[in-house]
């Protein structure tokens, strides 16, 4: 395993400036945005496509710096019913995968999406129960007429480009939330579609990290973003877990995005590194910092110190007690 991180925690930072910053905190590797939701603060791929010279530039300096790039991140929602916002975000994405082969690197993260729910749509609907009927006839439209067939096609291009691996952040909002939908696009797609799991997202929704990582199993577990979540059991017992409070509503939400560590503890942590080795990933665990609680600096350097405890470094040797 190797310790990663997201590079939009260090947005206020220069490129080299960041880079530096990391090595001296001792992390391998860094999730680059470029494009999308996390933006391109540290990579605009069409800078990097116009001018050759600063691929080489970037391999030179992370090379300086002996660091690695775990990924490129181009979350975006480019089925959305607004036809103008999702043709960006599908440009973004295309972009992204071009730079991202010429970087060396063969995954990509990213959301799968949600469409409105009829063609004349404004807006994404994401439907989170089964009935009224129309719920399920939503859904049946959003899977059938648009988002299997819109992946099916950026897959195709994807091989083209050269990407082995579009790894989906399994987020509420998105068409792609858990475990069984995730697979669900990828039984449709192909294996070029897997998970990027992020325990954050999974624990307010009910599900145990552990579980979800072995029923996705090795080989649909393409990337892992290291970020936590707080429940809140008081207002989780009075208002359940599907919140719409803004996020700095922090005293009345039912949950909160946290460092590594302050929603859940080390045990729950070691739970779930020990799980992705014994299903046998053995890539980037990448720290994903959106805590309110703490500046982009402490709640980074925390989560660092907290994970290079937690993290499995070494393959295991021969079972000699056996």
């Amino acid at each position: 395993m190797n310790l990663s991180v997201m590079s939009p925690v260090l947005g206020q930072m220069k490129l080299e400036e960041a880079l530096a910053y990391l090595q001296k905190l001792g992390v391998d590797s860094l999730e680059i945005g470029a494009g999308g939701y996390p933006g391109k603060a540290h990579l605009d791929p069409k800078e990097y496509l116009q001018n050759p010279a600063k691929v080489e530039e970037l391999k030179q300096l992370l090379q300086k710096y002996n660091l690695t790039l775990s990924a490129v991140a181009c979350h975006g929602n480019p089925v959305h019913p607004n036809q103008e916002i999702a043709e960006r975000f599908h440009h973004e994405f295309v972009d992204a995968m071009k730079v991202a082969v010429l970087l060396g690197v063969d995954t990509i993260i990213a959301f799968s999406g949600c469409p409105g729910d009829c063609e004349e749509s404004k807006n994404p609907n994401w439907v989170t129960c089964a009935w009224p009927n129309e719920y399920r006839e939503i859904l049946t439209w959003q899977w059938e007429e648009v988002l299997i067939p819109y992946w099916k096609k950026t897959a195709a291009l994807a091989k083209e480009i050269g990407i082995k691996k579009i790894a989906f952040e399994m987020h509420p909002g998105f068409c792609v939330y858990n475990p069984e939908t995730l697979l669900r696009l990828r039984g449709a797609v192909g294996d070029i579609i897997g998970a990027n799991v992020d325990p954050s997202h999974l624990f307010w929704q009910g599900i145990d990290p552990c579980e979800a990582i072995k029923y996705l199993g090795k080989d649909a577990i393409y990337h892992f973003h290291a970020k936590d979540t707080k429940i809140d059991k008081a207002n989780t017992e009075k208002n359940g877990v599907l919140d719409t409070k803004s996020y700095t509503d922090m005293t009345d939400r039912s949950w909160l995005f946290r460092t590594v560590g302050y929603g859940h503890d080390a045990g729950v942590w070691k739970d779930i590194i020990s799980t992705l080795k014994l299903v046998g990933y053995d890539g980037a665990i990448s720290i994903e910092h959106e805590d309110g609680l703490m500046s982009p600096k402490e709640g980074l350097e925390k989560a660092v110190a907290f994970l290079k405890e937690i993290l499995i470094y070494e393959q295991a040797d021969k079972m000699w007690w056996t």
